[in-house]
C-alpha cells in the first residue's frame, strides 16, 4: 500500500498521490464515495461525469448543503465560547458571498430575483438549518482534529480511494470518530445502506492510512433533527473493501468496453442527462477512449441498452 499524508494550511490536512485526477476523455483513476454511488445507481452517469465531464447545473438545494457546510466549518475557526447560534447564522450571508466570489455562476440560481425574495428565503432556510444544529451538537465543547479532510489512500490493489471527510473528532484515548452532515433529512432504516456506504468508505480509508478503526460514524440530519450512529469493526471495512474492488474491476471493464448501461430509476426525474440518454430517447455524445469490446462483436460506443439484468 503506498500512503502520502501532507499537512496543508493549518488545520486542513491532505492525504495525496503525485498523480493527477481523472480528466474529459481520460480513464478513471481513482474512487470517491460520490461517483461509487454514481456507478451503483447509474453506470451511465458514471460515465457521463467522469469520462464525458458532462455539466450540470446547480442547485438550490447543493447549494444550500455548500453554504451550511461551510459555516459548520468556519465556526470552529472562533474560541469555544463563541461558537453561539447567533454567531453561525451571522456567518451564512458572509459565506455566501465568499461562495458566490468563488462560484459566480452560482448568481445564475436567482436570475430574475429582482426583488431578493427568493434568495432571502434561501439564506433563511441556511440559517434555519444552522440553527438546528446547536440542537443536535454543542460545537463549545467540540474541538475538531480536522475539518473538510481531504484524504486519499492507495490500496495493494492500486485502487486509490479519495474522498473529503467534513470532521474528525480524536479522543484523549485515540478513539477516532467520523462526522458527515446531511442538509437533508434522515432516510428510512430500508433507504440507509447509501449513507452507512459513505461513511464506512471513509472508515476503511482511515483505517488504512492511521492504522485504527474509527470508533464512531455519525451521520447528522439537519433537515430531520437526527443524528444516526454506528461503531464499525474490522470486519465492516474489510467488507467494504472487498466490495469497493469489485465494482471497480465493473468500472474497469465498462471503461475498457464502452459499455456504460443507464438503469432506470426515480432518481432519473432530477438527472441533468435525459437529453442524452438512451432511456429518455437521447443519443449519448462520442465515447472519448478506445475500446477493446469483451465478445468482440461490439465496437465504437459498446453496447447502450437498458440493463435488465
Amino acid at each position: 500500500m503506498v500512503l502520502r499524508w501532507l499537512s496543508v494550511g493549518g488545520r486542513r490536512v491532505v492525504v495525496m498521490s503525485t498523480s493527477q485526477g481523472t480528466s474529459a476523455g481520460r480513464p478513471p483513476m481513482s474512487l470517491s464515495p460520490s461517483r461509487a454511488g454514481d456507478f451503483m445507481q447509474c453506470p451511465l452517469l458514471y460515465r457521463f461525469r467522469v469520462i464525458d465531464r458532462l455539466p450540470e447545473k446547480p442547485s438550490e438545494a447543493a447549494t444550500r448543503g455548500t453554504l451550511v457546510h461551510a459555516v459548520l466549518e468556519r465556526l470552529f475557526d472562533v474560541p469555544a465560547v463563541e461558537r453561539t447560534a447567533p454567531r453561525a447564522r451571522a456567518l451564512v450571508p458572509r459565506q455566501w458571498e465568499r461562495l458566490l466570489a468563488d462560484r459566480p455562476e452560482l448568481g445564475e440560481l436567482f436570475a430574475g430575483d429582482a426583488e431578493g425574495e427568493r434568495l432571502a428565503r434561501w439564506l433563511g432556510e441556511a440559517e434555519a438549518l444552522v440553527e438546528r444544529w446547536f440542537s443536535l451538537e454543542d460545537p463549545a465543547r467540540l474541538e475538531p482534529a480536522e475539518r473538510e479532510m481531504f484524504v486519499e489512500a492507495e490500496l495493494e490493489s492500486g485502487l486509490r480511494l479519495r474522498g473529503v471527510i467534513d470532521r474528525v473528532d480524536v479522543a484523549p484515548s485515540g478513539e477516532v470518530r467520523i462526522v458527515d452532515y446531511k442538509t437533508g433529512k434522515a432516510p428510512r432504516p430500508e433507504y440507509s445502506e447509501s449513507a452507512l456506504f459513505q461513511m464506512n468508505f471513509y472508515a476503511l480509508v482511515i483505517w488504512r492510512l492511521r492504522k485504527v478503526v474509527p470508533r464512531r460514524l455519525q451521520l447528522v440530519y439537519l433537515g430531520s433533527g437526527d443524528v444516526l450512529t454506528f461503531d464499525p469493526v474490522q470486519a465492516d471495512l474489510e467488507r467494504v473493501e472487498r466490495k469497493l474492488l469489485a465494482l471497480w474491476e465493473a468500472i474497469r471493464l465498462a471503461t475498457e468496453t464502452g459499455d456504460w448501461r443507464p438503469r432506470r430509476t426515480k432518481l432519473c426525474g432530477w438527472c441533468d442527462h435525459q437529453a442524452v440518454c438512451p432511456e429518455f430517447g437521447g443519443v449519448p455524445p462520442v465515447y472519448p477512449l478506445s475500446v477493446s469490446p469483451a465478445d468482440g462483436s461490439d465496437g465504437g460506443q459498446g453496447r447502450m441498452g437498458p440493463d435488465r439484468v
